[in-house]
Formats: structure tokens, sequence, C-alpha cells
């Protein structure tokens, strides 16, 4: 798979596509191909709080529960209402139409600290070979 460079990733396998304050956020493919078939998607509404590394959703698969955390801080505008019914989209297209939410961040400098598509590529590339060993 890919990862789209303009991108930034975080180390819990979320990803931001920011545009100055506005920002799409996600989960990477390697956290849904992990997860397995997804059956539930919880987002929190328009308005929320972010506060970044704290959790503002929950996806949950045949495996498991996973919690979603905020890779910035901000305000949700959005969330995407099609994974209510269609969550198993997140299985097929996690970085397009299968986004989680839409905010306003609160400093956009708090991206700077996240891996860019290169260096994410590197650190999931590294735990593949901590899980076969």
């Amino acid at each position: 798979m890919a990862y789209p460079k303009q991108y930034r990733y975080t180390k819990e396998h979320e990803w931001v596509d920011a545009k100055g304050d506005l920002a799409t956020i996600g989960i990477t493919d390697y956290a849904q191909h992990e997860l397995g078939d997804v059956v539930f998607v919880e987002l929190p509404k328009p308005g929320a709080k972010l506060e970044t590394g704290k959790p503002f959703g929950t996806v949950e698969s045949v495996k498991a529960v996973s919690e979603i955390y905020a890779p910035a801080s901000g305000e949700v505008l959005e969330a995407n209402a099609e994974l209510h019914n269609t969550p198993e989209k997140l299985n097929t297209d996690p970085h397009g139409a299968a986004w989680l939410i839409k905010a306003r961040l609160k400093n956009a400098s708090e991206l700077n600290g996240l891996m860019d598509a290169a260096a994410y590529e590197a650190y999931i590339a590294d735990k593949g070979k901590e899980a076969s060993a």
C-alpha cells in the first residue's frame, strides 16, 4: 500500500490531511489490516473537542475494539456519516472515502511532530520485523 505523501501519520496509526487549520483524519491501511473486518465505528458529533493523544472514537472489528486517538487538538466539524451504515468501507478505502472526521485544528503546528509517509512506512516495517522475531 502506498501511503499518501501529503498526509502526516501517528504511531497509533491515524493519518491527518491538513490544509491550514482544516484537517481530515482517518486510520491507516496498516490499522485496518491489523483490525480485520470492521463492523462498527463510533465517532464524535460536530462540536466535540479533540485533545492531542486522547481518544475521540472507536473502531470495532471481528477481532477487537480499538480507540482512535486525536493527532492534534481542535474541534470536530463533521463525522463521516457513511461509516455508520457501512463501516466495512474502512477495510477498502481507509485513506479516501472512509475518512473518520473533519476538524478545525487549534494549532496546526502540532502536526509537525508527526511522521511523514516515508517515516511511517519505515515505522510499520519495523513493527512487522518485531512481530516476526
